[in-house]
């Protein structure tokens, strides 16, 4: 065969020109280093402008574009109008800021283009050194399992198939049709959706989840999960999952972890700690009491990219019993059959305790961040978001024309401007008022929830970059805007 006449031009994705590209780069990397200094000096939020949401209608494209063109593209309509959860007074959901650090550590495992799924390579081990860090700031033993998602809905889902598989030992074969009787899982009323979304996702179904009421602090009440547990055994159910919150997104409530964990064991039932958030204070010494069981559960989930700072996305599920992890996922064929040496060989596969076989490299960003910064200084940065957290209930306790609608126990706030004129309903669009010319004006970003059928503002305080005198900001802004929807 005459190979000339099927040969055609050979093409890569690789630049031509090095040095333009490098060039371009350092740009980059500066803009991106400036762009975090500056945070505090851009507004809390911007809305994309209409040219920048329809740049993003655009048929795809047939030609090459110059990189440097595609960079101002991003330059001039996707950066500015970021969520911005980069600015000290950003405080909207449970979302940390990132740092300068994890930004490069994301380019370096770019750069790496690693699958940390199975191999012997380097980023497995890293991801193996992580793992074992988390064990030890959680109190699990080192023989635990364990594995780093995307967040928390992906974590605490990993920890519900290794609870409900272990329960159902024919279910990866046969099912759930193959369960006898009912499994029910247990939680309180304040239990994150994402949870909701896992038993629906692992075939037990929401109709199963028993919401277990919550006393004045938002937290379960553990006498009537026990009633409940005996209601579904007498109606011949299973009784198989107890959700300990660490830290409830509304209001930082901490169930008491450790009663849960003992009714648990008196019921034979999986122990699982939703701590996306709230378990990370388990790394101060006076938490430990308070959270205390967190160390006796069968599983926990935490997010990395909270209060922990790691740019986004990175969160971890620890599983006690690492067959049990093991048994949920693993499985044998061909063209992943572990090898003694090369390649194929290395640490057992992450593959074999997740869902995923394509994994990126997040672990570097962790691992990079806490050998720069170490526990100390997480230390320190957490009881100072906890104890700007009761700066602002302080402020607000302060302020005739504000209430605190919960206690602060933990690092959210959640309040509400008041007017002895108005009743709730006119409260409560009153406060939604607020919150929307807050984000709009730029001023601040917290977000909310409802709190006994109150609108009330949230500030969840997981921001390193966040001062005292922001928090004073916050309060002027909410009386100042208050005052101004309620005469209009």
């Amino acid at each position: 065969m005459n190979t000339d006449s099927v040969h055609t031009e050979e093409t890569t994705l690789d630049p031509q020109d090095w040095s333009s590209i490098r060039a371009l780069g350092h740009q980059m990397l500066d803009d991106m280093f400036d762009y975090i200094s500056s945070s505090a000096q851009r507004p809390a939020w911007k809305k994309p402008s209409p040219y920048a949401i329809a740049s993003m209608q655009q048929p795809l494209p047939e030609l090459p574009q110059d990189t440097a063109e595609v960079y101002e593209d991003f330059f001039t309509q996707v950066l500015p109008y970021n969520t911005n959860n980069l600015h000290p007074r950003f405080w909207g959901w449970v979302q940390g800021g990132g740092t300068a650090t994890g930004m490069l550590a994301d380019m370096l495992a770019s750069a790496m283009n690693a699958n940390v799924s199975l191999g012997d390579h380097m980023p497995m081990y890293v991801e193996r050194q992580v793992i074992d860090w988390a064990k030890e700031m959680m109190g699990f033993p080192s023989t635990a399992s364990g594995i780093l998602v995307s967040g928390g809905s992906l974590a605490n889902i990993t920890a519900l198939v290794v609870a409900r598989n272990q329960f159902v030992k024919d279910v990866r074969k046969k099912g759930m049709q193959s369960i006898s009787s009912q499994l029910i899982v247990y939680g309180s009323s304040e239990t994150h959706n994402c949870v909701i979304k896992g038993i629906e996702v692992v075939g037990i179904g929401s109709d199963n989840f028993r919401k277990i009421p919550v006393d004045a602090d938002y937290c379960i009440m553990p006498d009537e999960l026990k009633r409940m547990i005996e209601e579904d055994k007498a109606a011949g159910h299973t009784p198989f999952c107890i959700i300990g919150n660490a830290g409830t997104v509304n209001t930082g409530a901490i169930d008491p972890l450790a009663e849960l964990s003992t009714i648990a064991q008196e019921n034979g039932c999986w122990f699982h700690v939703d701590g996306a958030f709230g378990a990370v204070p388990k790394i101060l010494p006076e938490f430990q009491h308070k959270l205390r069981g967190i160390e006796l559960a069968d599983s926990v989930a935490f997010d990395y990219h909270k209060w922990l700072y790691v740019n986004y996305e990175v969160a971890c599920v620890l599983i006690r019993d690492e067959q049990k992890h093991r048994d949920a996922f693993a499985i044998s064929v061909s063209y992943l059959v572990h090898h003694e040496r090369g390649l194929s060989a290395g640490p057992d596969a992450f593959s074999n305790y997740g869902m995923e076989l394509s994994r990126g490299f997040k672990a570097l960003k962790v691992w990079m961040s806490l050998k720069e910064n170490g526990m100390q200084k997480y230390r320190q940065l957490v009881r100072q978001n906890i104890h700007q957290a009761q700066y602002l209930a302080g402020l607000v306790q302060l302020e005739p024309s504000l209430e605190l609608v919960a206690e602060a126990s933990l690092n959210i706030v959640c309040f509400r401007y008041v007017s002895p004129e108005c009743n709730d309903e006119q409260l409560n669009r009153i406060n939604k008022e607020i919150l929307m010319r807050l984000h709009e004006l730029g001023i601040a970003a917290p977000t909310y929830t409802f709190l006994d059928g109150k609108y009330v503002i949230r500030a969840a305080i997981t921001n390193h970059r966040t001062r005292l005198t922001d928090l004073d900001q916050l309060v002027k802004a909410v009386i100042q805007l208050g005052n101004e929807v309620a005469a209009s």
